[in-house]
Parts: C-alpha cells; structure tokens; sequence
C-alpha cells in the first residue's frame, strides 16, 4: 500500500447547514465500513458503477447522478465543507444513487471489488507544482496498479488538469504501462467531453487564462 497520502487535509469552514447535513444525513448517503465495500449492499441494487476521487463541492457528480439515475456513483472526498455541501443537495433533489466515502482514496481503492467499476474519474486533481511536493501526486504507478485493479476490462480513466506540468506527467506515468491505451491516441489531450459537467473550479480557471486538458485512458 502507498505510504503517502494523496491529500493534505484541509477542511476550511463548515457552515451550520452542512454540519447539520452531515450529522443528519451521513447514516444514509456515508460509508463508514472499514474492510471490503459490498457495492450492492450499499445501494442496495445492481447497476453499472462510476466513482468519482476528490468531488470537491459535488457539481460533477450531483450532475452526472441526476442524468444517469439507472447508474451508481461513488464520490470521495475528505474535505468535510464539500461533503456537507453534497449531503444538502442529495437530500433536496432527493438523489438515492450517491453515496460517499471521506477516507483517503488510495485506501477506498485497495477496499473496492475487482472489476466493480466501469468507469473513474479524477477531476482537477492537486498538481503539487513545487518539486518537492510532486511525490504527494495521486498519479504514480502504484495508483495505476489500484484503478486497473477496480475498472472492469474496457472500462476508462477520465482525469482533467489545467496544469501542463501535471498533464505531461500524467501521460508520462500512464504510457509508461501496458495495460491503458490513450483514447486520443498515445502523447494526446482529448477533446473535452460535451457530457462531461462545466464545474465552477473550471470556470474559473479558464476566466484565469489556464488551459484545461482531457485525458482518457481505457483499460485493457
């Protein structure tokens, strides 16, 4: 298992309505198992799986959830703001196919059921851009190990950045294996997704100059 931890906590400020969410609502839409994740007992259904790593507010999954209510989604996150934020709206739109894990995503990963997921997404993911922090980016080897591990075959990695260092490395990391082939052909940015969710995060960093950039890999 990874010694280090694909975060560094950072919780910022709870409001009184999302502390009020996680206490209400975490025994619902929360995963508080510790050993393997029974994926159908948590959703008590069989449906196709995708799992979102570090949700942030919610947008993307909240969106995603509310287009695709014959699919499970699986959001994780250890900012509990973010967490709370989530809890509010699954409660107000009244969404039963989320449910959230606040563990670190490595460890979530090593608890998943081979195969089990069809496909995973890695949005915006912490760039440690200063040289020694690069070794606390959550994509590294043994993270490609852990998701061709849990994608079933054919199923894909999505991960966006606006960070080109952290794209190069990503494609660098990745096609340095045998066992994901680059949708848009090796060494390239996908075109972005019309499907995939405009969240504020990326708004703003496209208002700011940056370029965001797509990359999807499916798993042999």
């Amino acid at each position: 298992m990874l010694q280090n931890k694909s975060y560094v906590r950072r919780q910022g400020r709870m409001v009184a309505a999302q502390k009020r969410a996680l206490d209400e609502l975490w025994h619902y839409y929360g995963i508080s198992e510790k050993g393997p994740l029974e994926l159908d007992s948590l959703f008590g259904r069989q449906a196709p799986r995708q799992l979102e790593i570090g949700f942030g507010m919610g947008d993307a999954l909240l969106e995603m959830a509310l287009a695709h209510p014959e699919k499970d989604y699986l959001g994780i996150e250890v900012h509990l703001p973010g967490v709370g934020r989530l809890l509010q709206r699954l409660r107000e739109k009244n969404i039963t196919n989320i449910r959230i894990d606040r563990r670190d995503a490595l460890e979530v990963l090593d608890q998943l059921p081979a195969q089990s997921i069809e496909r995973m997404y890695l949005l915006f993911p912490d760039p440690w851009t200063k040289s020694r922090h690069q070794k606390r980016r959550i994509v590294q080897i043994e993270f490609i190990q852990k998701i061709k591990h849990v994608l079933e075959p054919g199923g894909l990695f999505h991960t966006v950045t606006d960070s080109n260092d952290y794209a190069k490395h990503i494609i660098q990391v990745i096609e340095s294996t045998v066992d994901f082939t680059n949708q848009a052909g090796s060494g390239n940015f996908h075109p972005r997704p019309t499907k995939r969710p405009f969240t504020k995060f990326e708004r703003r960093s496209v208002q700011q100059g940056n370029t965001v950039r797509d990359l999807i890999y499916k798993r042999i």
